[in-house]
């Protein structure tokens, strides 16, 4: 690609400026072109929410691929089928630049404010702690988020950005922090070359230049400039600890094994097939039943049938057969739940349809004539003959936080998140965004389905990204632990909502002070206590001193126990968990 004096041709954030570096004041707009002006003082991005939001550019740049990559690995016929390829990506993003782009790809837009990514940090020891860290905490938390390495040269969501996982390790009330991407082949792969190459799934696969871009990057595959036969996901979304393995997952890819170290640190093992058992993608969101210790998965397909499968794995890592799920589109299904018996799988009306492209739209669009409904299957089951669909109309849940059986009126009752419009994470609409945290019940037996909002309509709140105690996953739990995301797509605080009455306790955040998915820990594994009794984990970052922490709430009174100060900003992010000091003894 041609070099370019735009910001934006600066191609990776973790490196800061020297001191006698130029800043730069950044104004975020989408109708407008984005122009840095010169100015003295630090580098100030305001984003659509007036979040301001300090950010070190590289001072040295990154030559252009075709200069970059060593004479020796490419042939002659590698390096003219690069330039060549160079030179067409070049005039397509010129031509794609002259158009504004929607708020949902634009990166004026994803990343500015806490939402730009950071560098990777070492293991920084002894941190400050405010009050005191209750003594049954000794672990490790982890939080997966997306942090892209390069800055994006055309369109970016959110979600594209590149895996970096965050931990905080606790010993005994003594704390560390150190924050490393999560080395997938893509983000190996670009590092190499100096730019990104891989396509941005959101931001950049829509419409004409979203099927240029494709041929593109299967171009360069076939000259043997990338390789995406090793995959092509970011591992940014979930974690879970499972076989004695940290796993870092995004939807689109096998998921990736992380390794804790000794000292708190981070290293990538590398992409994790289940010792060859796993040969296709695994969704973000697997669930553990606490009691059986299984894992359970699904894993989806955009281009072929069968467009869904279900799997599980054996404690110690056995995976069953796959179960094909027959549907008759390709379907958006980020979450699924599971209670003592069942999967409950959501086929929802956000669907993939690639031919969109072919007329200028996005390939992932909300289809109001296809019916929403929810499918319960045997965990055990070894064919989906037996599933049983139950129609719920307009319900579309991104997560869904818990669902359990009720026997006694043949009812599996469901505990989501229902967001209106149903596709605005990925397309711009005009209508505010709704999330109102709701109880579906499926009636196996007569086939039917009610909804109703939890909470009432005069405390209606926007909740997402949470939890319930997962010591109770799959049964009847009378809390969640939710995101107050307010204003979209901030988080002000947590609440903790009764599932039986809707009644809502608030911990808010504080004055320009916003956190990210509260993660609920338990005091101590025992059935026997109470299900609320347990601590609230969240990173908090203070938008007025720039600063973050990591904040431990009592799960009871909402009260803050401690306050963990970090050493650097962390930045909005996605979800964790928590492993303790003894699961880590017998880490892979």
């Amino acid at each position: 690609m041609a070099s370019s004096t735009s910001i934006w041709a600066i191609p990776q954030f973790p490196y800061p400026l020297s001191s006698s570096s130029a800043t730069l004041e950044l104004s975020f707009f989408p109708s407008q072109k984005w122009q840095p002006k010169r100015n003295k003082g630090i580098n100030i991005i305001h984003s659509a929410l007036n979040s301001p939001s300090v950010i070190h550019f590289p001072k040295q740049t990154f030559p252009d691929s075709r200069e970059n990559v060593k004479p020796t690995k490419w042939n002659l016929l590698q390096r003219a089928a690069a330039m060549a390829l160079d030179m067409a990506e070049s005039a397509m993003l010129s031509r794609e630049l002259q158009h504004p782009l929607p708020k949902t790809a634009d990166p004026r837009v994803q990343i500015a404010g806490n939402f730009a990514p950071v560098p990777e940090q070492p293991v920084k020891n002894s941190l400050p702690v405010d009050g005191t860290i209750p003594s049954c905490i000794n672990g490790v938390y982890l939080r997966n988020g997306a942090n892209p390495l390069f800055e994006p040269v055309a369109g970016h969501h959110l979600f594209d950005g590149d895996g970096m996982v965050h931990a905080v390790s606790i010993n005994n009330g003594d704390a560390s922090y150190a924050c490393r991407f999560t080395e997938t082949q893509r983000l190996l792969q670009e590092k190499e070359l100096g730019r990104p190459v891989f396509p941005k799934a959101i931001g950049e696969l829509h419409g004409h230049s979203g099927i240029a871009r494709l041929m593109l990057f299967y171009a360069r595959g076939l000259f043997g400039l990338v390789d995406h036969k090793q995959g092509t996901g970011v591992a940014n979304a979930g974690l879970v600890y499972f076989n004695d393995r940290v796993l870092a997952m995004s939807e689109d890819d096998l998921p990736y094994h992380v390794r804790i170290t000794s000292s708190g640190d981070l290293e990538t093992v590398g992409r994790y097939d289940f010792e060859q058992q796993l040969k296709s993608t695994m969704i973000a969101h697997p669930k553990i039943d606490p009691v059986s210790k299984e894992l359970f998965a699904l894993s989806y397909d955009v281009l072929r049938k069968p467009y869904l499968k279900y799997f599980k794995f054996s404690p110690d890592g056995k995976k069953s057969p796959d179960v094909e799920i027959p549907l008759p589109v390709p379907t958006m299904m980020h979450d699924f739940a599971i209670t003592e018996n069942f999967v409950v799988i959501p086929d929802q009306q956000v669907v993939f349809k690639l031919q969109e492209m072919i007329t200028g739209g996005s390939p992932v669009i909300y289809d109001k004539n296809k019916k929403s409904r929810f499918g319960i299957l045997s965990k055990n089951a070894s064919n989906a003959n037996d599933i049983i669909w139950v129609e719920s109309d307009n319900t579309f849940c991104f997560h869904l936080w818990n669902a359990w059986e009720e026997p006694e009126s043949d009812e599996v009752v469901v505990i989501g998140s229902c967001m209106t419009p149903p596709d605005s994470i990925f397309n711009e609409c005009d209508e505010s965004l709704k999330s109102v945290l709701s109880e579906i019940r499926l009636n196996l037996k007569t086939g039917e389905s009610t909804r109703r909002p939890i909470i009432s309509e005069t405390e209606q709140v926007n909740l997402e990204a949470g939890m319930v105690n997962r010591n109770h996953l799959g049964r009847k739990t009378r809390y969640a632990y939710l995101a107050i995301a307010e204003p979209w797509p901030k988080v002000s605080g947590f609440a903790k909502v009764d599932l039986f009455t809707g009644e809502v306790k608030k911990h808010i955040y504080g004055d320009n002070k916003y956190g990210g998915e509260p993660y609920f820990l338990p005091r101590d594994n025992n059935s026997e206590s109470g299900e609320d009794d347990g601590y609230i984990l969240s990173f908090v970052h203070d938008e007025k001193t720039w600063t973050s922490e990591l904040r431990i709430v009592n799960a009871i009174n909402l009260q803050i126990e401690a306050s963990i100060k970090l050493p650097s900003r962390v930045p909005y992010g996605f979800h964790g968990t928590f492993i303790e000091a003894k699961a880590l003894v017998n880490q892979a």
